[in-house]
């Protein structure tokens, strides 16, 4: 029975150009065996890399953020302040000069620790020092990652 409304070429046009529920769920399907495979690529690219990512972050990372906030608000953050100073005013006469947020989040170290900061720095005399306590999670130790020296070991 023909339609009233459509003439028969208009319909046999819209008809063929859509897909089936089961060529969807094939593209679907495909995608996700796809993104499954990618992912635990990348896990093992990562994994084998923690220390490099946190070198990274505590060397080039973060530095921009502490640049900019420096730039407002004349100093960067004290050792008390700490990162957190880049997500959220601060609570004394020199708030009035923030103009943050600087950062989205501060990350965890790849190992699920927060990152360490200080200002005045114990490395960088006349900046601040950012470290991840590395694989081992204790502050202090050889395998400390800082954004310090070309070693990376705490000293």
């Amino acid at each position: 029975m023909k339609s009233a409304h459509f003439p028969a070429r208009v319909r046999r046009f819209t008809s063929s150009r859509a897909f089936t529920l089961m060529e969807i769920l094939l593209v679907i399907g495909l995608m996700g065996m796809l993104m499954g495979v990618l992912a635990v690529g990348f896990g093992d690219i990562f994994g084998q890399n923690e220390k490099q990512i946190a070198k990274i972050f505590v060397k080039q990372g973060i530095s921009t953020n502490l640049q900019q906030y420096r730039m407002h608000m004349g100093s960067y953050p004290s050792s008390e302040e700490g990162l957190k100073a880049l997500l959220q005013a601060p609570d004394n006469a020199k708030a009035s000069r923030w103009m943050g947020p600087y950062a989205d989040s501060i990350p965890e170290d790849p190992w699920g620790n927060p990152y360490q900061y200080a200002y005045p720095g114990i490395h960088n005399k006349n900046s601040y020092d950012v470290w991840s306590m590395g694989p081992d999670a204790q502050d202090g130790t050889a395998d400390d990652i800082g954004n310090w020296g070309d070693d990376n070991k705490a000293q």
